[in-house]
């Protein structure tokens, strides 16, 4: 009897979540809903099928709107009807036009109409007109056929305590105070729930709707198979040819991996090819290989990662190069016959490549049936604080203070008493509809069978659901992600070329495993600018670990994660591994299974290996266990079941009951926060990759990072790292820089985009211009030719980029006052002339002026001294009682050190107080981490950029030295003369 409910994804406006559209239906006696929200068909099939389990009927439609003015319902009769009205809505959104008042002829729907909205001789035979409980009076009158056309329309939108919720929610999405809210935005105060029988009793008096209402749904029926695979089904045109193929390109890639007489790996890829065949993927390797080729054409650098690298079969195709044989990866961890999930590849291409991926995919198959996976923003802490304060009119400061300091005295009043009694109740609620960072779905079916697609500024259509739905409803998603470690990593080969004329290859990353340079550059943790092993946190990780080999980095790119860290088994790992010989292990299992990581389980696959061979579950069942350990699996019985098997199969092992429960624990809570093998060996090899080429060509790839936009740590990180390495590093120049950084034997140029206010368009026209027509000679010569006006030009001379004229800065500002003033403007745009030349130049008296003063330049204008340093500008000679590179020999002592502030790392205590990692530059451009307790923070705070003295006992752990700080304080600067 419901045609017209919503639920929270009505952005802005409902407030009800699937469930408890279903909780509410069960509680007031209905058995058929249709759920129609705005302009969205998000959760229609999330409704279907929670319903279903519920032994509810649940019909799809959706509510058409342009802004608040609702235009009509429109009710899928079908499941073609349904797509109907996604293909409707999608077009609208492709072409961003408004709704038109009444829709085109929609096959297999019902259109309801607001009261009033069309006369009723007007209507089509499948359009009827909703009559609201307080529309009922004005109909009594009206013509008995007028009656045949109306239905009963009893909308639900929140629940009764809601009310004022949904009006907020409505301010935010007007972005209007709550006080100025006009009626029209607003729903009316009685869309909530009601009994049944109330609903019946209110249209006694007028049968016909209810026959009306029944007869519409009694016509509506909304089928659809959650078990069956979405995804393109075949990539040849049928089964038998995509087979054929895929062991074609296998066969071929296994001779070139592991040669024509390797036997465990013919063994491993033949029965990875039959799973593979029993579960029907052979369309979805063939695509995800179709991209990689494409992209290997293209000499497109990337990483094929996840779980997908423990196949053999990917690893033969090329799409991924780890190899899982050499690391007991089991195939089962991606794909297994009892997964009632799809698996995805995730494969990593640079973040200025992703784009033309894009367009090969979606030009390369079939338009309609490729799409972006889409996601939902929702509301957070601090956003719910922010937005209901907006709403009320809150001045910022009260803003700020109810979201940092939500205890102080100040907040004690009747507006936020508000806000607060519905923070709870907003928590994670959707906001808005957005785009997956990776996902792309590739349908057999057109995708509008499933939802409307958007459009959003990208262009490319989105889906309107997540990534969760979409596993539900049965689609395989192809993870295309851009990271910018591969941009160094290319670019780096490029830039070799260039400088070297030496051609050099990052391919068949095995070699790099052994060679004994990387090896010690690895171990001495000088990984700046390397992926994933660049954070202060890594590099005290790898010292501590003394690492110079794959297997120990592939277990530091798991351990070093945020779980595995705070349950205090990073330490043990760590402690294990300088002392092997007094590990004790729980059962011999865990010596024969986890040797490699000293009985610790340091990777998601350990989970399965210990439940396979202490538990005697099959690897398919150590996977769904794994996966429901993890909370990624939602059948809750299933785990009882395959628990009751586990202990089952313990007790007829003859294991003692106390030793399996502690093994079942540890299984259980490591579960949750692990990494998976094959996605940390893939991090590993991309790290191994940026590794050799910091190694062996630390200038050119020091330049790569710079022109990728860096990675964990900002520019000036990067420029000290390439002066370490020997490089002479130059300012921009007109004459000699590109747009971005480039090198010349050991001179590297800035470019044009380190200028941090410099125009884009002009940043590019300088060297555009000069390559075209030779150097500038002078800067009315770079004026001319360029364009550049004042306010751009006087960026350019404060940096130094016209120190090729030989004239000084303070000079050249006053030629460019003089050249590029206001009259001399105006009279250029007046007529064809563009520029009158100086006949002769202004004399001027001679003008002061001091390197300090262009080390202030250079950090007000790029961000950080090129030319100097911090320390240059330090009021104090003094630089500390010890440097970075002494600190081991004094462990336990209390020292003073002077730092150039880098980066910090906010943690939380088990007491909830806040303390930080910092990390600096000594004098010597080398890098020392601090710790600050929560005591020594409150006194003593570290406030961001800036030069700290810094006093502290230094404390040696594993070998990795830091300071303990009893007190810091900013140091004090040299004025900068122009400002005395």
């Amino acid at each position: 009897m419901l045609l017209n409910v919503h639920s929270y994804y009505s952005l802005r406006y409902g407030t009800l979540s699937l469930d408890d559209l279903i909780h509410g239906m069960m509680h007031h006696g209905y058995d058929t809903a249709v759920l129609t929200d705005i302009n969205t068909t998000t959760g229609s099939l999330d409704f279907l099928r929670k319903a279903r389990a519920a032994g509810l009927s649940a019909l799809a439609g959706m509510e058409f709107r342009n802004g608040d003015a609702l235009l009509y319902i429109g009710i899928a009769r079908s499941n073609d009807g349904f797509r109907a009205l996604n293909e409707f809505r999608t077009r609208h959104n492709r072409d961003g036009r408004p709704l038109p008042t009444r829709p085109p002829e929609l096959g297999d729907t019902f259109v309801v109409y607001p009261y009033g909205a069309v006369p009723p001789a007007d209507l089509r035979d499948n359009e009827y007109i909703g009559i609201r409980t307080q529309e009922r009076n004005r109909i009594r009158m009206e013509p008995a056929a007028h009656l045949e056309r109306y239905v009963i329309l009893a909308p639900v939108t929140f629940a009764p305590q809601d009310y004022k919720l949904h009006r907020q929610l409505r301010a935010i999405d007007h972005n209007l105070l709550y006080s100025q809210l006009e009626p029209q935005m607003v729903a009316p105060e009685d869309e909530v729930f009601i009994p049944r029988t109330q609903l019946m009793a209110l249209y006694r008096d007028f049968p016909q709707l209810i026959r009306n209402t029944n007869r519409l749904l009694g016509q509506c029926s909304f089928e659809f198979d959650f078990r069956t695979m979405k995804n393109k089904q075949t990539f040849t045109g049928n089964r038998y040819n995509d087979r054929q193929l895929l062991i074609k390109y296998t066969n071929d890639g296994l001779a070139r991996r592991y040669g024509k007489n390797d036997r465990e790996a013919h063994a491993r890829v033949a029965r990875e090819l039959e799973i593979i065949e029993q579960l029907n993927f052979f369309s979805y390797f063939l695509i995800t290989d179709d991209i990689c080729r494409y992209a290997r054409g293209r000499d497109f650098h990337y990483v094929g990662r996840g779980s997908g690298a423990n196949s053999a079969v990917a690893y033969c195709l090329g799409i991924t190069d780890v190899d899982p044989i050499a690391l007991h990866l089991p195939f089962e961890r991606f794909l297994n016959p009892k997964r009632q999930s799809p698996p995805d590849f995730d494969i990593d291409f640079s973040w200025n490549e992703r784009d033309e991926m894009y367009d090969y995919i979606f030009n390369r198959y079939q338009s309609g049936h490729t799409a972006l996976m889409g996601a939902m923003g929702t509301f957070r802490s601090r956003s719910i604080l922010r937005e209901l304060g907006k709403v009320y009119g809150l001045p910022k400061g009260d803003i700020d203070r109810l979201v940092n300091e939500p205890e102080h005295l100040l907040n004690k009043n009747e507006v936020t008493n508000t806000i607060l009694s519905v923070y709870n109740r907003m928590a994670d609620f959707p906001n808005q509809r957005t785009i997956h960072a990776s996902g792309v779905l590739i349908s057999e079916l057109p995708l509008t069978h499933y939802s409307a697609l958007d459009y959003p500024p990208k262009g490319l259509p989105t889906m309107q659901f997540d990534m969760y739905v979409a596993e539900d409803i049965g689609f395989e998603k192809f993870d295309i992600l851009s990271q910018r470690g591969i941009g160094h990593i290319k670019d780096c080969r490029e830039i070799v070329q260039q400088n070297r004329g030496e051609t050099i290859s990052t391919d068949n990353p095995k070699r790099f495993f052994t060679d004994p340079r990387i090896a010690a550059q690895l171990r001495s943790a000088n990984t700046i600018g390397c992926f994933y092993i660049e954070s202060p946190a890594m590099r005290q990780l790898l010292t501590k670990l003394r690492c110079d080999d794959y297997l120990t980095l592939v277990a530091a790119s798991s351990i070093i994660r945020p779980g595995v860290a705070s349950s205090g088994m990073m330490a043990e790992y760590i402690r294990r591994h300088h002392d092997p010989a007094t590990v004790t292990y729980p059962h011999p299992v865990f010596r024969e299974q986890l040797a490699e990581t000293y009985g610790v389980m340091v990777y998601q696959e350990d989970v399965m290996k210990i439940a396979n061979a202490y538990g005697g579950l099959d690897m398919a069942d150590a996977d769904v266990l794994r996966r429901m350990m993890s909370g990624k699996y939602r059948s809750r019985d299933h785990l009882v079941e395959i628990e009751d098997k586990f202990f089952s199969n313990c007790r007829a092992r003859g294991y003692d009951e106390q030793v399996s429960r502690e093994i079942w624990r540890q299984m259980e809570s490591f579960a949750g926060y692990s990494f998976n093998k094959a996605h940390s060996a893939s991090f590993a090899v991309e790290s191994y990759q940026s590794l050799y080429l910091k190694t062996y060509f630390p200038k050119e790839f020091m330049v790569a990072v710079l022109n990728n936009y860096g990675g964990f740590y900002n520019r000036k990180v990067y420029v000290n790292e390439a002066k370490r390495a020997g490089a002479k590093v130059h300012l921009p120049c007109v004459n000699s820089s590109g747009y971005q950084a480039t090198i010349c034997g050991s001179d590297i140029h800035l470019g044009f985009d380190c200028l941090l206010n410099l125009e884009e368009r002009l940043a590019r026209t300088i060297p555009e211009e000069r390559q075209r027509n030779g150097d500038y000679t002078g800067l009315e010569n770079f004026t001319r030719r360029t364009g550049a006006m004042l306010e751009q030009l006087v960026i350019l001379i404060r940096t130094g980029a016209l120190r090729f004229t030989g004239t000084g800065k303070k000079e050249l500002l006053w030629e460019a006052h003089l050249l590029l003033s206001s009259d001399k403007r105006a009279a250029r745009a007046a007529g064809p002339a563009l520029f009158e030349s100086f006949s002769t130049k202004p004399v001027l008296p001679p003008l002061e002026t001091s390197p300090v003063e262009d080390l202030y330049d250079e950090m007000e204008l790029i961000g950080f001294a090129v030319s100097g340093s911090l320390f240059d500008l330090a009021r104090s000679d003094y630089r500390g009682d010890v440097m970075a590179a002494d600190l081991l020999q004094h462990e336990g002592k209390t020292v003073r050190m002077v730092g150039d502030f880098v980066a910090e790392k906010t943690v939380k205590t088990k007491r909830g107080d806040f303390m930080k990692f910092g990390t600096f530059f000594d004098a010597e451009g080398a890098f020392f981490d601090t710790v600050h307790f929560p005591q020594t923070l409150q006194r003593y705070a570290l406030r961001g950029a800036g030069l700290y003295l810094i006093e502290g006992r230094v404390v040696v752990e594993f070998g990795c030295p830091s300071l303990e700080v009893t007190r810091c304080g900013r140091m004090p600067l040299k004025n900068d003369p122009r400002s005395e």
